[in-house]
């Protein structure tokens, strides 16, 4: 019996000390993902074979996450899917996975998924616009499989290796490309980038050994690439990331300048004055007269993700103010690796325009009088990322594609163009001058016969109880940098309103008034919902959108929940979370100005009731100061404290439900009359 009881107290001792351990794993999981090393996460999440019921959902979570965040999409789909299955409530985790399943050719799939998504009604507008985008995307994914070129692009195997491999021009009789060649490892656990060269036969059958492209450029401590070179070849600009030093003002990547000087090499770089660092500026490129940059930034006032932006440089190398290129070029996804071919067009890579996969490589175009992006179909795009398109002056192209086949990781593929250059392509200096026919502003000389026209309107319903409301008054505002412009005016007739013509991606505000109702307002976008150009099949194509608002009836005595205005346990400040639903109710209290409210907390059952009581009173008067300071006077608000008199649950045990009981509600007092 001894033995038996030793042994099975070894097997407990050992059951612990597993258990004990596997937490610690799930532990530093989320150390290192929060400081964004999501490879060395991952690697100790997978440890991680058994943990806490209410654990599974977050592991899993992270897990997808991490492999989602170091671009890794198709494997983050089984995590995804476990997370779900555990019980997973996010919604943003909904569209990640619809676009994993994109990417991942499951078609049908992510049609459900971004289906469900669109009907959670996030407020996440960059996400609710690609969702638009995506719906419209798979719509076109035959369309786009049409459209094939007879090129045939090999992979570069003689450079490319398991690693990464990208953005590969020819100068020189040298190739030059960005790679993960480095010693030091980045958070997804390959080598930092940087700008090699290879010396290569005029028919890519011998390569050299690749080595770095200049010594005064190679920095061991960051991430460098995707440089471009003026028409002369003397000045380079590319991207370089951030060293973790404090010398480093920027948090992010970069934009930097090198001159070649003879006899020394190319210079020590310096940063570009038209970088923002504050924010991720990459993937250079400049003009064929060298005389303006493209780039590709996140920085604040984009639609949304990374943007292309173009800046004037001048012979001294100064920089002018950087442009938007605009929403007709740029979505709330990534627009980036944007490259002017000799014929003076603008290509570049987006995941928000309609690709096969993620990023697609697309090409600006000016049709019937509107700028347009025509997606350059097979073989240069794939269901996974292809991006860094370049031509050299033999014709050749080269691009960028971790596309099933390769070595393993992002790859470049080139084609070898014939001997003999095709004359008949026309050679422009910049894709902005007026005189060059494939400029994406120019206005002139455009085909108006084959134009297609697109219109768009918004139609209503107003419900009262889940009736029709009758002689509601209807106002549309337009938002620009959150400024309110009046757009249109109309009433209810049997609860219904519209058609109203909406203009295309703008932001609108709806505020819906009737007697006897409270005031509300909801938002409609107009990002990401116009019809893709190739689905035009009609000249005029009108499209109405609709949407359905309910009203709350008002009368004294009337009570209101608020939703997430919680505390933490004894306390009565206003937390971040509960700060935002109230901004909410400062919103209400400014469209419903002739009601008086009172606000009344409510506390959990722990603690005395005297307590309780005070405590309450306390949280409801910290509400009322918070209102009164951002606009609402104070004589239309009143503060009750209840404690624990009226609890929602009546025997709360977990702190979950005690919080549920922590809550602020506001009654209708007074309704005034004009």
């Amino acid at each position: 019996m001894r033995k038996l009881s030793f042994v099975f107290l070894v097997f407990l001792a050992f059951g612990f000390s597993n258990s004990h351990a596997q937490l610690k794993n799930f532990k530093k999981g989320l150390t290192s993902f929060q400081a964004g090393y999501y490879d060395l996460a991952i690697k100790e999440f997978l440890k991680v074979k058994e943990i806490d019921n209410a654990q599974q959902a977050e592991l899993n979570f992270k897990i997808a996450e991490a492999y989602r965040l170091t671009n890794r999409w198709i494997e983050s789909i089984p995590f995804y899917e476990k997370a779900f299955d555990s019980g997973l409530n996010n919604t943003d985790a909904i569209f990640y996975y619809a676009y994993a399943l994109k990417a991942n050719e499951e078609y049908a799939k992510a049609k459900i998924y971004l289906e469900k998504f669109i009907d959670a009604k996030s407020e996440n507008k960059t996400l609710n616009e690609r969702a638009q985008r995506e719906m419209n995307t798979l719509l076109l994914i035959s369309d786009i499989k049409s459209k094939t070129s007879e090129l045939e692009f090999k992979n570069f195997s003689a450079l490319n290796t398991d690693k990464i491999e990208f953005s590969g021009i020819l100068k020189d009789g040298y190739f030059i490309f960005s790679a993960s060649k480095k010693d030091k490892l980045y958070s997804n656990g390959l080598p930092f980038l940087g700008i090699y060269k290879a010396k290569v036969s005029p028919d890519f059958t011998t390569v050299g050994t690749p080595e770095p492209f200049s010594k005064n450029i190679l920095d061991p401590d960051r991430n460098e690439g995707t440089p471009t070179f003026s028409p002369d070849g003397k000045t380079m600009i590319f991207a370089r990331g951030n060293s973790g030093k404090r010398k480093d003002t920027s948090p992010d990547v970069d934009l930097y300048m090198s001159r070649y000087v003879a006899n020394e090499g190319w210079t020590e770089p310096k940063l570009v004055s038209a970088s923002d660092s504050l924010a991720w500026d990459g993937s250079p490129a400049f003009s064929r007269d060298g005389k303006t940059l493209y780039f590709s930034s996140n920085r604040a006032g984009g639609s949304g993700g990374l943007d292309i932006y173009r800046v004037n440089m001048d012979a001294s190398g100064r920089f002018g103010n950087p442009a938007n290129m605009g929403k007709a070029i740029n979505t709330a996804g990534d627009e980036m690796f944007p490259y002017v071919s000799e014929d003076g067009k603008l290509y570049f890579a987006s995941d928000g325009h309609p690709g096969l996969g993620k990023l697609d490589l697309f090409v600006a175009v000016r049709s019937g009088g509107k700028i347009s992006v025509e997606n350059l179909g097979l073989p240069y795009n794939s269901s996974m990322d292809d991006f860094g398109l370049s031509f050299d002056e033999s014709g050749n192209i080269f691009f960028t594609s971790n596309r099933e086949g390769g070595k393993g990781n992002d790859d470049i593929y080139y084609y070898l163009a014939p001997s003999t250059p095709d004359e008949t392509v026309a050679k422009t200096d910049d894709p902005n001058d007026p005189s060059n026919p494939n400029n994406p502003n120019n206005k002139d000389g455009n085909d108006l016969k084959n134009q297609k026209i697109a219109n768009y309107f918004l139609e209503g319903t107003v419900l009262g109880n889940k009736i029709p409301l009758d002689s509601s008054l209807v106002k549309i505002y337009k938002l620009e940098s959150g400024i309110e412009s009046d757009f249109a005016e109309v009433y209810t007739s049997q609860g219904k309103f519209g058609p109203v013509k909406m203009d295309e991606d703008e932001d609108y505000m709806i505020l819906v008034e009737k007697s006897t109702y409270l005031t509300k307002r909801e938002g409609f976008s107009m990002y990401g919902r116009s019809i893709p150009y190739p689905l035009l099949k009609k000249p005029v194509t009108d499209t109405t959108f609709k949407i359905e608002i309910n009203l709350e009836q008002v009368f004294v005595g009337k009570t209101f929940r608020l939703e997430n205005i919680y505390y933490d346990l004894d306390k009565y400040d206003i937390r971040s979370d509960a700060a935002v639903e109230l901004d909410k109710l400062v919103q209400i209290l400014k469209d419903n100005p002739l009601i008086k409210i009172e606000l009344g907390s409510h506390t959990d059952s722990r603690g005395t009731d005297l307590y309780n009581i005070r405590l309450s009173q306390r949280r409801a008067e910290s509400v009322i100061n918070y209102l009164a300071i951002k606009g609402i006077s104070k004589e239309r608000l009143t503060a009750k404290g209840y404690g624990e008199t009226e609890l929602i649950i009546s025997n709360a045990k977990t702190e979950e439900e005690h919080q549920v009981n922590r809550r602020t509600e506001f009654k209708v007092l007074e309704i005034s009359s004009e």
